[in-house]
């Protein structure tokens, strides 16, 4: 009672502040040009990042089978441990990175994030130690933790919830994807043999590069908000807001995401929401499979049987499936306005390709189609 009272009280200070909620009808012709452009102006950019993010993360696990193990001496535990380092300070960073965000603006802060991963990327090539590694992985995930949130966040300013889905599985589909680019490209570079660096370190020399360049040519195309997007007229750039303002049903009185304050009366309202808590453990327990697969999928393939070049390769085939199911089921997730089915059938075939990799005493083939 005493939070709905501060909340009440909140909003009616913002209510004598700000102009009064007026519903507004939008022009439907007018709505979709707004979010087509949006689509072509930053969609593919965001696309990018969590391509890059992914490849860059889980890059490990293809160089792990071209001598990395070998040449660090990651025996028992190490190489496990190296993964979990990662993910330490990408917990910890990923609610405060979203305060940096507001106050940054997302044009700057999340190509400054990728910049800065690629550059620890790239040094993970001339690592020599555990210990370096260890290092490495930590300053990783301390880069890496901001994004996911924060490019939640930021679609979120430029569509409604309905919209926003497939947004989401737009560029989130590049995480699949990224498993069978990075297949492909340590199938090549770790070929590589110069100057002493010999296989795996051009995969991190090489991939780190590219987003390094990624992250500064995106600097100068991600607008911060939709009043500062430049390709809106001032017309679109008004009804921009006005959409998003009629999709929270007058729950904020702010004309635009810059003049929106911190306030921990909403913090403590989200956290202590049942449907964040129930949503939180679905999610833990649905990737956690999901990224020890990423991470383990060329040891797992190798361990079947297969040559270093073999298993790179064969770790394309399901990731291109899990490309195509993740496009699908987040488009019809928005169509029908229903996620819970759509999660649950991904969910139950995750279940059995999961029995059919552990079942022992079966042909390889059966635990690859798992």
């Amino acid at each position: 009672m005493e939070e709905e009272k501060i909340a009440n009280q909140s909003h009616h200070e913002a209510t004598k502040e700000d102009e009064p909620y007026a519903p507004v009808d939008i022009d439907p012709a007018l709505d979709r040009r707004i979010t087509r452009k949006f689509d072509r102006k930053i969609m593919p950019w965001l696309f990018g990042l969590w391509l890059l993010a992914f490849i860059d993360r889980s890059n490990v696990g293809n160089a792990r089978i071209d001598g990395l193990a070998k040449d660090l001496k990651l025996t028992g535990n190490r190489f496990n441990i190296a993964l979990t380092v990662f993910y330490v300070p990408y917990i910890l960073i990923d609610i405060p990175s979203n305060w940096i965000l507001k106050y940054v603006g997302a044009g700057y802060y999340l190509p400054g994030l990728i910049i800065g991963w690629g550059i620890i990327g790239t040094c993970m090539g001339s690592v020599k130690s555990y210990g370096g590694l260890i290092a490495a992985r930590f300053f990783l995930g301390l880069c890496e933790g901001g994004l996911l949130g924060g490019m939640v966040l930021y679609l979120s300013m430029f569509y409604r919830r309905h919209d926003l889905l497939f947004r989401l599985g737009l560029f989130y589909c590049a995480a699949p994807l990224s498993g069978a680019f990075g297949g492909l490209l340590a199938t090549g570079l770790a070929e590589i043999r110069f100057h002493g660096y010999n296989r795996w370190p051009w995969i991190f020399f090489v991939e780190g590069a590219v987003t390094v360049l990624f992250g500064a040519l995106t600097i100068f195309f991600l607008p911060h908000t939709p009043m500062q997007a430049k390709c809106l007229t001032e017309d679109e750039k008004t009804t921009a807001v006005q959409r998003m303002k009629l999709d929270a049903h007058g729950a904020t009185t702010k004309s635009d995401v810059e003049s929106e304050t911190f306030s921990w009366t909403w913090v403590r309202m989200a956290v202590f929401n049942w449907n964040t808590i129930l949503l939180s453990l679905n999610f833990f327990a649905i990737i956690t499979p999901i990224y020890s697969f990423s991470l383990f999928l060329p040891t797992i393939i190798s361990e079947l049987g297969y040559s270093s070049v073999i298993a790179q390769l064969f770790t394309v085939p399901p990731n291109v499936a899990g490309f195509i199911t993740v496009l699908l089921g987040t488009f019809l997730s928005d169509k029908f306005k229903a996620r819970g089915p759509v999660m649950i059938v991904g969910c139950s075939l995750a279940i059995i390709g999961y029995i059919m990799l552990i079942v022992p005493g079966v042909h390889p083939l059966v635990h690859y189609g798992g």
